[in-house]
């Protein structure tokens, strides 16, 4: 770096290069702190760079635009990251400024919006993106999330079916789609998808893309050895083995997809028979889901959080204190060090549930449901909210658990 920076262009713009390039390093070292410094001091650089171009070098002043736009979103990203939703969107509004037109910028926004439960300025966004790019696969889910948070889960499912009609084995959107209809409470019509799927290609069987959907629809229909079958044909595919081997974890450790914790009051009484049985299934279960965990390589963050996530649940489903004590305070270091995480405070409210401290796992549900909904945590906001239903049942509370 030039510390003799002035008012010199090429001086300027070298800096805010080095800047930045400083900011990719710390991120590399994970100092996120340092990382998001430098960001910050290559924005301020870059900003005097936006001030002297137009007058100096008017031919490089688009390059230099975009430039500061991808500054701005890198900065949103980290504060996204750490789910300060406000200054993420902040950012990218101002990368914005600079490059109006940038539509990934304008989707990472509509996401925030989305999160932040801001329903209009998310399909706002969302309308922009598809006025430009009809066929954007991302705003058009998006839309269809938002007509889903609408209730209108006809509109839906239909702006994810116009998807499906020019690309059958779209299976990311596909598997979207199984997702809708089955919180629409219309998993009967997955089948047709599935059948148009396999007579548009004659390779669908083989495809891990097409093996996950049908193993998602024979989870959620019930059927989770079939489901274990074609998960396990997609286990080791790149682009779906990771998803795959977390849902056939999920499987083996809840194969009767229960709502975890609430089977406690089923046992309230005492009266649980004779269950050694069940119990050495169980732990076998267990076994196999932590081989299983063993597969997993994540490559980022939040794939690592995930990780971990799944082996403190391997540790609760074993049901013996030590163990889900030491899942509690596992969950309870990533929900203060991940703020609104979901997951971890479901863990926290489950591991509160099996050791019978049912008043604090109800504050952390009650917690979840002040909480905007997203996509990414509709599964753990569903467990939560049946979670809680089922406490407020046992308490005779009938009007709050409807």
């Amino acid at each position: 770096l030039h510390s003799e920076t002035g008012n010199d262009l090429p001086v300027l713009m070298e800096n805010s290069r080095y800047f930045i390039l400083l900011a990719k390093i710390y991120k590399k070292m994970e100092n996120i702190e340092e990382s998001i410094s430098y960001l910050q001091q290559g924005r301020e650089v870059q900003a005097r760079v936006l001030k002297k171009v137009q007058l100096e070098q008017p031919s490089i002043a688009p390059a230099q635009k975009q430039f500061a736009a991808e500054i701005c979103a890198e900065i949103a990203n980290h504060f996204t990251t750490q789910r300060d939703y406000e200054q993420a969107i902040k950012f990218y509004k101002e990368a914005l400024v600079y490059c109006e037109t940038d539509n990934k910028v304008m989707l990472e926004l509509a996401r925030l919006y989305l999160a932040q439960d801001d329903i209009n300025a998310c399909q706002h966004q969302c309308a922009l993106i598809l006025k430009n790019d009809a066929d954007n696969e991302a705003a058009t889910m998006m839309m269809a999330d938002i007509m889903f948070r609408k209730q209108d889960y006809e509109q839906a499912i239909y702006h994810v079916q116009q998807l499906l009609e020019n690309k059958p084995d779209n299976y990311p959107i596909l598997s979207r789609l199984i997702d809708l209809l089955r919180r629409a409470g219309k998993l009967e019509d997955v089948f047709r998808f599935l059948e148009v799927t396999e007579k548009h290609s004659s390779r669908a069987n083989l495809d891990p893309g097409f093996n996950y959907c049908k193993g998602l629809y024979l989870w959620y229909t019930g059927q989770p050895n079939d489901a274990l079958r074609h998960f396990n044909k997609a286990r080791k595919d790149s682009d779906w083995g990771q998803n795959a081997v977390y849902n056939m974890i999920e499987i083996c450790l809840n194969p009767d997809n229960d709502t975890i914790g609430g089977e406690l009051f089923e046992n309230i009484d005492g009266d649980i028979g004779n269950s050694t049985e069940k119990h050495e299934s169980e732990q076998l279960a267990v076994r196999t889901a932590e081989k299983l965990l063993k597969e997993l390589k994540p490559q980022t963050v939040q794939g690592h959080v995930q990780l971990r996530i799944m082996q403190n649940y391997c540790l609760l489903a074993t049901k013996q204190k030590a163990n889900v004590e030491q899942a509690l305070n596992a969950f309870t270091n990533i929900a203060t060090a991940e703020k609104d995480h979901v997951p971890a405070l479901l863990g926290m409210a489950t591991a509160y549930m099996i050791l019978k401290q049912t008043p604090r796992a109800r504050n952390q549900l009650k917690r979840i449901c002040k909480m905007n909904w997203n996509a990414i945590d509709a599964e753990e906001f569903e467990k939560s909210w049946l979670l809680l239903a089922d406490v407020y049942i046992q308490n005779g509370k009938y009007d709050m658990a409807e």
